[in-house]
């Protein structure tokens, strides 16, 4: 099994657009918000008015585990990038590799890619290589953006570390969606996009995830959202990679990436 670097090439042509759009607007977003942290700052006191009538839930359910996350700079960030990295990004994901699978069978093109010299393991592994190399990046340069815009915009100095854990369990939540894309593709007997059900289901683990951080909701419910199992709180002291919420995460990705080469190998493809 290995790269067929024809395919592998025509595939980053085909999506380097896509990459470059959906990383310069993340990144913009990221910069623009953190570009806003020190007005926050210097309505410190109306602020802390403001969340006073406010529902905890509310504040919660943005994001924001308690009102120091709003006055600290990687706070504020962490709040903001679950919504730009761990649901856009995870929409970016799950939307790629999807299509980047289906799009010879809904574009009746599956024909001249089956009848080159190339086998459907290399098909796989030459997209599914792609698309991870592409999520990868999208992850370093909204990880570098990021960085700068905290040393930009701190007010004072802040843990490396705690970002470094964060953008690492991004980074996974992005792969297993990724993952998860490649199998809805390898499933779906009707070739027809998906973009659709990708960004309904993501939304639905965002909700159940939103829902879970609401104080007084209790259970471990929100543990069926793969966003709850990226640790958010990156102002604890003993804020760290948790060996247990990884291993979740690669076993995950690797099984449904095998799982998903697995059955395009015996799908009826239409051509």
């Amino acid at each position: 099994m290995a790269i067929n670097m024809i395919l592998f090439k025509m595939e980053l042509r085909r999506n380097a657009r896509t990459l470059v759009l959906w990383s310069f607007i993340i990144s913009a977003l990221i910069f623009f918000t953190m570009s806003l942290f020190h007005s926050v700052l210097e309505y410190h006191q109306q602020i802390i008015g403001m969340v006073k009538i406010v529902p905890i839930a509310a504040m919660k359910a943005r994001g924001f585990g308690s009102i120091d996350d709003i006055f600290s700079g990687l706070g504020f960030y962490a709040a903001n990038n679950i919504v730009y990295m761990m649901l856009l990004g995870s929409i970016y994901a799950m939307v790629l590799c999807s299509t980047i699978l289906l799009k010879e069978e809904y574009g009746r093109t599956a024909e001249f890619l089956m009848s080159r010299p190339i086998s459907r393991d290399e098909i796989f592994l030459s997209k599914m290589t792609l698309a991870f190399l592409n999520i990868i990046f999208l992850n370093l340069v909204a990880g570098l953006i990021s960085l700068l815009s905290l040393e930009t915009f701190k007010s004072g100095d802040f843990l490396i570390s705690p970002f470094l854990v964060f953008t690492m369990y991004t980074l996974l939540l992005n792969l297993f969606f990724g993952a998860l894309g490649f199998l809805v593709a390898a499933l779906i007997k009707r070739a027809r996009p998906v973009t659709f059900f990708c960004v309904g289901l993501i939304l639905v683990f965002y909700f159940l995830f939103t829902i879970s951080r609401i104080s007084g909701v209790k259970g471990n419910f929100g543990y069926l959202s793969p966003f709850k199992w990226v640790n958010v709180d990156v102002l604890n002291p003993a804020y760290g990679p948790e060996f247990r919420r990884i291993a979740v995460f690669l076993v995950l990705i690797v099984l449904l990436a095998a799982g998903s080469g697995f059955i395009y190998r015996k799908k009826d493809i239409l051509t």
